[in-house]
């Protein structure tokens, strides 16, 4: 049987949260106000950290700028964003994971809270074509309107989106041996509970504890 390999994105196969950088390029390309996006900003990452983020304020603050641009030109800014932001915190080992994966004829899938817009081409830079991100709403005039659609990819979030995405295929996960989910945060405790192997990258304090008291395995990219 065929296993599915499931992958977090921030701060797991990139040394760094691109949520949290976007907003960061945004102000230093002086297309935002830098004063309210910084406090903003920082205030939401803290939050995530935490375990309380009110997803709708955040995702309220996170789209809006997107809904400023075309799409073309969001491309350009992304190209960039992902030269200065992204690549310099990708390593050697979360290439070589995926990778192994790979080689192994695994189903690979990245599944991430951040919106489909930001993670898309970064997840490509790993040759990972299926991705579950936040969805975003497209407008009439072919631009980003400011706003998600369906069940953000948070939390227990994951668990649905991830469920969507097999039916979406006629499949369950008792269609594949083994499924693996990589993550750092305890955000996502209820997938890499929901999943049979679980694995723990670059893990904060609380998922640490749970994965050394559960015997998980913790790899570190750092």
């Amino acid at each position: 049987m065929t296993n599915l390999a499931i992958f977090d994105l921030d701060n797991t196969l990139i040394n760094t949260d691109s949520d949290n950088s976007w907003p960061q390029y945004l102000m230093k390309k002086g297309v935002v106000d830098a004063e309210y996006v910084r406090t903003r900003n920082d205030k939401f990452y803290q939050d995530y950290k935490n375990g309380c983020l009110d997803i709708d304020e955040f995702l309220a603050f996170q789209l809006e700028p997107l809904s400023r641009f075309s799409k073309e030109e969001l491309a350009q800014m992304h190209r960039e964003f992902t030269e200065e932001f992204i690549q310099p915190h990708i390593t050697g080992m979360a290439k070589m994971l995926v990778d192994s994966h790979r080689e192994a004829g695994d189903q690979l899938l990245v599944i991430s809270s951040t919106n489909e817009f930001i993670i898309t081409p970064i997840s490509h830079l790993f040759g990972i074509t299926e991705v579950i991100g936040t969805s975003l709403e497209t407008g009439a005039d072919g631009r980003y309107t400011g706003r998600y659609v369906g069940t953000p990819s948070l939390k227990e979030g994951k668990i649905t989106r991830l469920e969507q995405w097999l039916a979406a295929r006629g499949e369950t996960l008792a269609d594949y041996g083994k499924s693996y989910f990589y993550s750092d945060s305890h955000n996502d405790l209820p997938l890499l509970r929901y999943v049979s192997d679980p694995v723990a990258v670059n893990p904060d304090e609380i998922l640490l504890r749970e994965a050394s008291e559960k015997g998980w395995p913790v790899l570190n990219f750092i």
